[in-house]
C-alpha cells in the first residue's frame, strides 16, 4: 500500500513544460539551451521546434527550416487528439513571425482553460542595446503582438532593458525608472517581471551588470504585495548566444521550486548562469589559443559540462532586496 501511495505522490508531482522555441543541430540556443537544464532539474519537457537550423545565425553560415503557424497548430492538434495536452508551464523565446506568435497565444489560452494554474513564461525577444543604442532584430510588427496579446497572458516575463522600454513606451535612465517600468509591466498582466540586463550603473562598479526583479502577489484579502530585488553579476567579456534562453528556463525551474521567494529563485538562476559562462569562456579561450578571439563554435555554452552547477548552483551572486 505504502509503495502505491508514494508512487501516486510521485505521479502527482510530475511537472510538464511545453517549450516552443528554435532548435539547432549544433550548439545551444532555444530549445537546446532550455531542455537540458529543465530535465536536469526534474521537469518533463515537450518541445516544439519553431525552426530547425544547422546552428545559430551568428555563424558565417546556417541552413534549415522554419515552422509556420499552420504546422504549429497541426502538432498541437495531435497532442489534443490524444488528450496529452495538459501542461503546468509554457515557455517561449525568439519568434520572428506574427501569425506564429498569435497562434502561440491561442494555444496558451486554451491550455489555461484546461489548467487554471498553468504558468506561461515568456522571454519577449525583440532586440537589444549595443553601445547604448537600442535596435530591434525582429520585424517591427511583432511589438504590438507582444504588447497587446502575449504579455497580457504571460505570468513571468524576462525582457532586457530595451525590450522593457519597447513594451511600455518608457525609457529607463535610473533604478527608479526601472521599478516604475516593472510596475507598468505588472499592470499589463505578468506577476513576475525580471529585467535580465540593463545599462544602469552598478553599485559594485563598471565591471558588473545589473538585473532587476519584481514579483507581485495578490493576497487572499485582495491586497497586493510586491517583492523587488537587484542583482549584480560580473560582466564576462564575450558575446554568448543562448544565454537568455538558458536564463528563462532556469528561472522557470527555480520559481517553481521557490514560488514565493523571487530572491532565492533569482540567486540560483543568476549564479548558475555565471558558472556556465565562466566555464564557457575558459574553455573557448583555451580552444582559440593565446591571443586569438574565440569564434562562434568555441563560444557555444558548456551546458553538459555544467550539469552539477545547473542542478545545485553554488550561490555566487547575491540579490539585494529593494
Amino acid at each position: 500500500r505504502a509503495g502505491g501511495a508514494s508512487a501516486a505522490m510521485e505521479q502527482e508531482r510530475e511537472c510538464r513544460v511545453l517549450s516552443i522555441q528554435s532548435h539547432v543541430v549544433r550548439g545551444y540556443v532555444g530549445n537546446k539551451a532550455a531542455t537540458f537544464p529543465l530535465q536536469v532539474l526534474g521537469f518533463e519537457v515537450d518541445t516544439v521546434n519553431s525552426v530547425q537550423f544547422s546552428n545559430h545565425t551568428g555563424y558565417a553560415h546556417w541552413k534549415g527550416q522554419v515552422l509556420n503557424s499552420d504546422e504549429l497548430h497541426e502538432l498541437y492538434d495531435g497532442l489534443k487528439l490524444n488528450e496529452v495536452n495538459r501542461y503546468d508551464y509554457v515557455l517561449t523565446g525568439y519568434t520572428r513571425d506574427t501569425s506564429f506568435l498569435a497562434m502561440v497565444v491561442d494555444i496558451v489560452q486554451e491550455l489555461k482553460q484546461q489548467n487554471s494554474n498553468l504558468v506561461y513564461v515568456c522571454d519577449p525577444v525583440m532586440g537589444d542595446k549595443w553601445n547604448g543604442e537600442g535596435s530591434m532584430y525582429v520585424p517591427k510588427d511583432l511589438l504590438p503582438v507582444y504588447r497587446d496579446k502575449v504579455v497580457p497572458v504571460a505570468d513571468i516575463i524576462t525582457p532586457n532593458q530595451f525590450e522593457a522600454e519597447l513594451l511600455t513606451g518608457r525609457k529607463i535612465h535610473t533604478e527608479k525608472d526601472a521599478l516604475e517600468v516593472m510596475d507598468m509591466l505588472h499592470a499589463m498582466g505578468p506577476e513576475t517581471v525580471v529585467i535580465t540586463s540593463s545599462d544602469l550603473q552598478a553599485p559594485l562598479g563598471n565591471d558588473y551588470l545589473i538585473a532587476l526583479g519584481s514579483h507581485r502577489k495578490t493576497k487572499a484579502d485582495g491586497t497586493k504585495m510586491t517583492q523587488r530585488i537587484r542583482m549584480e553579476s560580473p560582466k564576462v567579456d564575450a558575446v554568448f548566444v543562448g544565454t537568455g534562453d538558458l536564463f528563462a528556463a532556469m528561472l522557470l525551474a527555480w520559481t517553481h521550486k521557490h514560488p514565493n521567494n523571487l530572491k532565492v529563485a533569482c540567486e540560483k538562476t543568476v549564479s548558475a548562469m555565471q558558472h556556465v559562462l565562466q566555464r564557457t569562456i575558459k574553455s573557448a579561450k583555451a580552444q582559440a589559443g593565446e591571443g586569438n578571439k574565440p569564434n562562434s563554435a568555441q563560444l557555444e555554452l558548456r551546458m553538459v559540462q555544467s550539469k552539477k552547477d545547473i542542478e545545485n548552483p553554488e550561490i555566487i551572486v547575491k540579490a539585494t532586496v529593494l
